[in-house]
């Protein structure tokens, strides 16, 4: 989950050759540099003020107040980042599994500032300084990979919380693009959705410009550190994280999580405006 070492705000619709995503040109400094420490500022500060929220504020409420607590919190996060929230398409559903797309770490504050959910990560994700130990507060279900008696568990994990109407949210192409395409879907993160007969809700997340071009700002993908990720964003006067909800796809027919995962990425694709021409099958 990692991009190349430096990112360019894209304006073709045309996904990057491999010798293209290693070579691009530096992104485009448009926020002042005042401006970009002014963010970098606030982003520590509000860091610190959601651990302190996690520790002194959590234990004494209610789940549906920390549900609203993580929401505003998130959307303060998109603020600071320059990043403007725009939903668009359908309701989400509660006690719907969320499958989207995956273009950077900043995913999982957009999907929270629409709507709070839990989150299905690799477990690689608990070790990232302090955003692990925020993301492992926030009800992040950490999986580990190659591990049957793990998944089982996990399942079961994910099934508890959509009984209970809670909405969790997964990746299943398992690592990140540029946001011009969307990978193969891997069908067995959807299986406690087919499992508990709790529908699947597709998102189409995307990063544009003003001028409604996609932005590779936000991208995290190839050999990109998450601190080179955040300097691109930050570096970045203005941008739209839209999310376009479709309807939920329903479970309770006996579909199959291979045609459930199929039908959820068509409906991603042709939200972000992407053809599937196989190449990132």
């Amino acid at each position: 989950m990692n991009g190349p070492e430096t990112a360019v705000l894209a304006t073709s619709a045309q996904p990057l050759s491999a010798t293209q995503a290693t070579s691009r040109p530096e992104v485009a400094r448009s926020t002042p540099r005042l401006l970009r420490g002014w963010r970098y500022l606030r982003l520590t500060l509000h860091l610190l003020q959601g651990a302190a929220t996690l520790v002194l504020v959590y234990p004494l409420c209610a789940k549906t107040t920390q549900l609203t607590l993580r929401q505003r919190w998130s959307q303060r996060m998109l603020g600071i980042l320059g990043l403007r929230l725009q939903l668009q398409g359908m309701q989400i559903a509660p006690g719907a599994m969320l499958v989207a797309n995956h273009i950077s770490w900043v995913d999982i504050f957009v999907i929270n500032a629409a709507s709070p959910s839990a989150f299905v990560s690799k477990a690689e994700v608990r070790n990232w300084p302090l955003i692990g130990w925020l993301a492992a507060r926030n009800d992040t279900i950490f999986l580990r990979r190659g591990s049957r008696g793990h998944a089982r568990i996990i399942n079961a994990e994910i099934a508890a919380l959509l009984d209970a109407g809670r909405n969790v949210a997964i990746f299943p192409e398992g690592t990140t693009t540029d946001g011009r395409h969307v990978l193969h879907f891997h069908a067995a993160l959807l299986q406690p959705a087919v499992a508990c007969g709790h529908a699947v809700q597709p998102l189409a997340l995307s990063y544009r410009n003003m001028d409604e071009s996609y932005s590779r700002a936000p991208a995290y993908d190839g050999a990109l550190s998450l601190g080179q990720c955040l300097a691109n964003i930050i570096a970045t006067r203005e941008l739209v994280a839209r999310v376009t909800v479709s309807a939920p796809i329903e479970t309770s027919d006996g579909i199959d999580r291979r045609r459930l995962a199929q039908q959820a990425r068509m409906a991603i694709m042709q939200d972000i405006g992407c053809a599937d021409d196989g190449e990132h099958l």
